[in-house]
């Protein structure tokens, strides 16, 4: 099967009723096409559960050698039927359509009806910090210029030559600082935060040799985004998240000061909510994280905030984390359990559109929320599901403390069994990661203990474990698998004789 097909399929399934109304209309306006090829391909596409090359053949009048250029011409079809719907205008679209009108003037020899287009368009595109697309007009007018003499040619080159200039500046710098930030998001993705010294020292340097210099009153929008984008990145992998915090609120309240830009860069406003309240999550500081969630939450649903099936799922993907964090918070893991079947119904709808890195984090989050309610073999089966996931390339560090709370959910659930083939197993699966470290250390070695361990000793080896990780539970490197794993509030419940919610709970009320 052709990756192109698969990927013609996926298309037509992706569409809405209205988006398959408006191309069997707009395919529609032409008479020869209402029996074409195409269309009998994409009414058999659409009835289909499964792409099937020999079915489509035999309900059809299309051939085994016509297949591919049929399939190529509907996919041709469909992007441009979609992309005359006003829902899928967004910025650049509108601006690329207006360039294409402004060629076609040009190439038909009205110059004056071509510049207008382009100055009106390029006026637009400065007004939404769109200087890519800018610079491509100026580029294009001083084009037209050479060709078409005017009185105020002179003045008019030195006007084009300026802003030339000041885009080309501007995108030199904007174009460093995306490159920078996704060297730094990759890394963040990879490996997590800085596991020692060493992670430390390379992403610092890396950091500081990689960011351009920059005058703050000279940036715009788009370059001010890119610089607190960069230094959330920096901040999150050196887990300095008082730093982070501080760069996710002041992207967020960029686009407080250009609410005008939101419609035109939803994901960048649905990311940089994500990141604050990330942070804050970090910070355990329910209070601001409830009054950003609800604020976030009723934003995302106006009917102002822009529509699409990638702001949708991003709108779910974020909202879904948070939606289970501040259960962390509160310590009300029972209720958060509650939500688990909504939020899997929803990661079905979203089929294709989530890749496992996303689904693997909501699936270690389902594993928190059972571990932190006492309900160790549900928390196994989330657990195994990230486990035995081989095609998981991602978040190394996701995996590493998966095995770790497999590890403690396995003796909570009895399943004293196995657990030395495990603790050997994970074990060599840490010093492979690079990731055994003094946390992973002391824990493992408890749990190899607990075997030759009285019951009588039982409490004394708990409070011994305690004492030992509450002394590193702030330490630069280690204090890491704290955010993963709260391994205190599971031993303060085993030492105290109480369920982990309620040691949780307790310590919500302190929280501001």
């Amino acid at each position: 099967m052709k990756e192109s097909n698969v990927a013609l399929f996926d298309l037509v399934k992706s569409l809405s009723a209205a988006e398959k109304r408006h191309f069997k209309l707009w395919v529609g306006r032409i008479e020869v096409n209402r029996d074409s090829k195409f269309i009998q391909l994409f009414n058999l596409l659409e009835k289909i559960k499964e792409y099937d090359e020999d079915k489509i053949i035999a309900k059809s009048t299309i051939t085994k050698v016509q297949l591919a250029n049929v399939s190529a011409n509907l996919y041709r079809q469909i992007l441009t039927a979609l992309r005359l719907i006003p829902s899928q205008q967004n910025t650049r679209l509108k601006i690329r359509e207006q360039l294409d009108f402004a060629t076609i003037l040009y190439n038909k020899g009205l110059y004056q009806q071509s510049l207008k287009i382009l100055d009106r368009t390029k006026k637009f595109a400065l007004e939404l910090n769109e200087n890519y697309s800018a610079l491509e007009i100026v580029e294009f007018e001083k084009l037209i210029e050479t060709q078409y003499i005017t009185r105020s040619l002179y003045s008019r080159a030195d006007d084009l030559a300026i802003v030339a200039k000041d885009l080309g500046i501007k995108n030199v710098l904007t174009s460093k600082l995306s490159n920078l930030s996704l060297q730094l998001y990759s890394f963040l993705l990879k490996n997590g935060y800085s596991k020692n010294e060493e992670d430390y020292a390379r992403t610092k340097a890396y950091f500081k040799e990689h960011l351009p210099k920059f005058n703050q009153k000279d940036l715009g929008f788009r370059e001010e985004l890119y610089i607190y984008m960069t230094s959330l990145w920096y901040s999150f992998i050196i887990q300095d998240f008082r730093s982070s915090y501080r760069y996710a609120a002041k992207w967020v309240h960029l686009f407080e000061i250009y609410p005008n830009l939101i419609p035109s860069n939803p994901v960048f406003y649905l990311k940089g909510n994500n990141y604050l309240l990330e942070s804050l999550y970090f910070l355990r500081y329910p209070s601001k994280f409830s009054e950003v969630y609800q604020s976030f939450a009723l934003q995302t649903s106006q009917t102002t905030f822009t529509k699409n099936d990638n702001t949708r799922v991003l709108s779910f993907l974020y909202l879904g984390y948070h939606q289970i964090n501040y259960h962390f918070l509160k310590g009300s893991f029972q209720e958060g359990i509650l939500e688990i079947p909504a939020l899997k119904n929803q990661i079905s709808e979203f089929k294709g559109k989530i890749d496992p890195h996303h689904i693997m984090v909501f699936y270690y989050k389902f594993a928190c929320l059972h571990f932190g309610a006492d309900e160790h073999k549900n928390c196994l089966f989330y657990l195994d599901k990230i486990v035995h996931n081989k095609e998981l390339g991602m978040r190394e560090d996701l995996m590493c403390y998966a095995r770790i709370l497999k590890l403690i959910s396995s003796y909570e659930a009895g399943k004293d069994g196995h657990i030395e083939s495990l603790i050997r197993s994970t074990y060599i699966y840490l010093i492979k990661m690079n990731d055994l470290h003094l946390v992973q250390q002391e824990i493992i070695s408890f749990l190899k203990s607990l075997s030759s361990i009285y019951p009588n000793e039982l409490n004394q080896a708990f409070i011994g474990l305690h004492m030992k990780l509450k002394v590193i539970e702030n330490h630069p490197f280690e204090k890491r698998s704290f955010l993963y794993l709260d391994i205190i509030s599971w031993l303060e419940s085993k030492i105290q004789g109480k369920s982990i919610q309620t040691i949780v709970l307790e310590k919500a009320r302190l929280m501001k």
